[in-house]
């Protein structure tokens, strides 16, 4: 699906592509960045298709999609983790005492 149908999608479903975002809990950021591929991953036209198709059925996909009670990732790669504060160790302050003396 192109990111333009996907567009067409989501207003047939009447929901924005913010909304959208924050009821399947994916970054905004992220599905924005389909728009420069100029396609969405299947996972995500089935979801929006299927969205359109209940509204039109008059179902409240909403409701049903907030049931799940889905939870956002978080970014667990290498360079994600949260800094910890390193101490110097007693050999580093030693050298440091050595070098402040030998001047």
């Amino acid at each position: 699906m192109t990111f333009i149908e996907f567009k067409k999608m989501l207003l047939d479903a009447e929901i924005s592509l913010p909304k959208f975002s924050k009821l399947i809990k994916v970054s905004e950021k992220n599905i924005q960045s389909y728009k420069k591929k100029g396609e969405v991953p299947n996972t995500i036209a089935v979801i929006v298709a299927s969205f359109s198709v209940m509204h039109r059925s008059g179902l409240d996909y909403r409701e049903i999609v907030e049931e799940l009670q889905l939870k956002a990732k978080t970014k667990k790669g290498a360079g994600f983790k949260k800094k910890e504060q390193v101490k110097p160790s007693i050999v580093d302050e030693t050298k440091i005492s050595i070098s402040k003396n030998s001047e």
